[in-house]
C-alpha cells in the first residue's frame, strides 16, 4: 500500500507554545525540571520545541482508547507492558516526545521489569496519538526515527492505523500489527458509544463484547 501522510485534524487550535532554536541540552533540562509536576506534552526535533498543555478534548479520547486496549488484552490473555506518557528521546537523533499512551505487546517479554532505554531496548509496539490540534512539529517523523512500529491516530472521531515501513515512513493499514484480531471500525463504534452512558457501563459493555467473540 502506498505511503499516506498522517490525517490532519480539523478542530480549532489549543494551547501551544512553539520555541525555535532550542538546544537538546535545554530540552532535556526542561523535561527533567517538569517531571512529576504539571503534565505537559513536549515535542522536540532538531532545535524546534513545541509545548502543549493537554485539554479534556485531548485527554478523554486517549484514556478511553487506552482502556479498550487494556480490556482487550486482559480478556484475551495477551501480555502487555503499559508505558503511558513516558518521554522517549535520543541525543544522537536530536529529537524526543511523549506518546499519549504506549504499550509493549509483541516485545513485552523482552522489556519486562526493565527501565527501558532506546538503542538498548526496542521502542513500544503500539502508540496512541490523539490529535485535536495541529502542532507546528510533525510528530510522525520523530516516531519513525525512534523506531515506533505502529501508531493508532485518533483524529476527527476516527482511528487511523499507521504502520512503519522499511523506507522509514508510515503507511495507513486496515489491520493492526500488535492487535490483528480487532477491527478498527469496531473500536470506533464502541468509542462513539461512550457519550451514551457513564464510563463504567460503557467499558463493561465493551468487555462483554470481547468475551462474546467480538462479533
Amino acid at each position: 500500500m502506498a505511503t499516506v501522510a498522517p490525517a490532519k485534524p480539523s478542530l480549532l487550535p489549543y494551547e501551544h507554545v512553539y520555541l525555535p532554536g532550542v538546544s537538546y541540552a535545554t530540552y532535556e533540562a526542561l523535561v527533567t525540571e517538569i517531571e512529576g509536576r504539571r503534565r505537559l506534552r513536549i515535542t522536540y526535533d532538531h532545535g524546534r520545541m513545541d509545548i502543549m498543555s493537554p485539554t479534556q478534548d485531548h485527554e478523554r479520547p486517549k484514556k478511553l482508547i487506552g482502556r479498550m486496549i487494556e480490556v482487550l488484552t486482559e480478556e484475551l490473555g495477551i501480555p502487555i507492558m503499559s508505558c503511558g506518557q513516558t518521554t522517549f528521546k535520543d541525543k544522537l537523533l536530536d529529537c524526543g516526545l511523549e506518546p499519549d499512551e504506549c504499550y509493549y505487546i509483541q516485545h513485552e517479554a523482552d522489556v519486562r521489569g526493565r527501565n527501558v532505554k532506546l538503542r538498548v531496548d526496542p521502542a513500544p509496539d503500539l502508540v496512541v496519538e490523539v490529535d485535536v490540534t495541529t502542532s507546528v512539529i510533525d510528530r510522525f517523523p520523530i516516531y519513525a526515527a525512534l523506531g515506533f512500529p505502529e501508531i493508532w491516530q485518533h483524529v476527527n472521531r476516527e482511528i487511523v492505523i499507521h504502520v512503519l515501513q522499511k523506507n522509514g515512513k508510515y503507511a495507513v493499514k486496515k489491520q493492526s500489527l500488535a492487535l490483528p484480531m480487532i477491527a478498527v471500525e469496531k473500536l470506533v463504534e464502541h468509542l462513539d458509544r461512550c457519550h451514551e452512558t457513564d464510563e463504567t457501563t460503557w467499558i463493561r459493555a465493551f468487555r462483554q463484547w470481547v468475551r462474546e467473540g467480538m462479533k
